[in-house]
């Protein structure tokens, strides 16, 4: 059977998601477990998505609206774009895939930070593009003026993630900018934009990818998953020309946005309470965790994001393994390469504190 499958396929290293709690109360035989590697919003969903849930239950037995007419509709009027710019996917992850097959031959190159968001090459691989890898600045963060260098007559694609996942870190409106002054129009940029929301909350340098898409070949994704709290939906989507999307949307699996992730998204948008709630808790608990870091003589990148990177200064998955014992659940950043980082989400004040005691406690 390997003889059958293409190379391709078997150099691609998979994506290994954060341990689910049940998983490591079954394993480990420990009662109380919280979970702070996924990113997730540790307030639960919004209220107005889950009691249009709750409204629309009785509808599943039904195939969902393929074209995702009313979300559609009531996105395009909140980011006041046309409805013809939007594509929908199974979170924001699919507009990556559907991005790489859509405008990448086998052999193609793209360009991407290393370390970032991991399903950038991935998607890379299974398509057999030529990925060619940019280091991040000492500062952890991207390096657009050596992305920018990397450019050959290959290149199809370039991906950043702005708030970068694993760091946290972002790239300034003048960075920006300047990356985009030259680079040729028929190079496609990918902007990634999962976290947008929590860096515009208080970055006012932060740019706005939506600024952007007057620039042909600029595909901008971003996420209900996070600061709506609907990880697990699974609802993302993606911003471009009403040309580009139209050629996204040849590769766009039918009914690939299931029923109640449109209609929880759909509400969600209007939960401006609920929103407003995140971003104050995650700032709030970010001073928190920043101010018991420093205590411990910890270093850590300032996160424009509801995560934190943290160097132990020693081997991370010692520390992983760790904390699990202890019911904490964090990330090591072994698969990014740095060896002695762990990721820690933003949680509820016991949850943080729970943490903090724990890693003391190891440290």
């Amino acid at each position: 059977m390997k003889k059958t499958v293409r190379q391709n396929i078997l150099d691609v290293k998979q994506y290994i998601p954060g341990k689910p709690i049940e998983e490591v109360q079954r394993e480990l035989k420990l009662e109380k477990v919280v979970k702070l590697a996924s990113n997730e919003n540790c307030l639960g969903p919004s209220p107005k998505a889950v009691a249009a849930i709750k409204k629309s239950i009785g509808r599943i037995n039904r195939y969902p609206d393929a074209s995702s007419f009313y979300l559609r509709k009531k996105l395009a009027k909140s980011l006041n774009v046309s409805e013809d710019s939007l594509i929908f996917g199974n979170g924001s992850d699919e507009i990556i895939g559907m991005a790489i097959r859509t405008f990448v031959d086998p052999g193609d190159e793209v360009i991407i930070a290393k370390p970032t968001f991991l399903m950038y090459e991935i998607a890379a691989q299974i398509q057999g593009a030529k990925i060619k890898f940019v280091p991040l600045s000492k500062d952890l963060k991207y390096d657009l003026v050596k992305m920018k260098e990397a450019v050959t007559d290959s290149t199809k694609i370039i991906f950043i993630a702005n708030p970068d996942n694993p760091t946290g870190t972002y790239v300034t409106k003048r960075e920006l900018d300047i990356f985009f002054e030259g680079l040729p129009e028929r190079i496609m940029v990918f902007l990634d934009e999962a976290y947008f929301e929590f860096a515009a909350y208080d970055r006012k340098d932060y740019p706005r990818g939506t600024n952007y898409l007057n620039r042909p070949g600029v595909i901008l994704a971003r996420t209900f998953s996070k600061i709506y709290g609907l990880a697990g939906l699974r609802i993302g989507y993606g911003i471009a020309s009403p040309k580009v999307i139209s050629y996204m949307e040849r590769t766009r699996e039918p009914f690939n946005t299931n029923l109640l992730a449109q209609v929880a998204a759909e509400a969600a948008i209007d939960d401006k309470v609920f929103l407003n709630k995140t971003l104050t808790h995650v700032a709030r608990e970010k001073t928190f965790l920043y101010s018991a870091f420093k205590k411990m003589g910890l270093e850590y990148a300032d996160s424009a994001t509801n995560f934190i990177v943290v160097d132990t200064k020693r081997d991370c998955k010692a520390i992983f393994d760790a904390l699990l014992k202890k019911g904490v659940i964090v990330r090591d950043m072994k698969a990014w390469g740095f060896d002695t980082y762990i990721r820690v989400t933003i949680g509820t004040r016991a949850e943080d504190q729970k943490f903090v005691r724990a890693l003391k406690g190891i440290i």
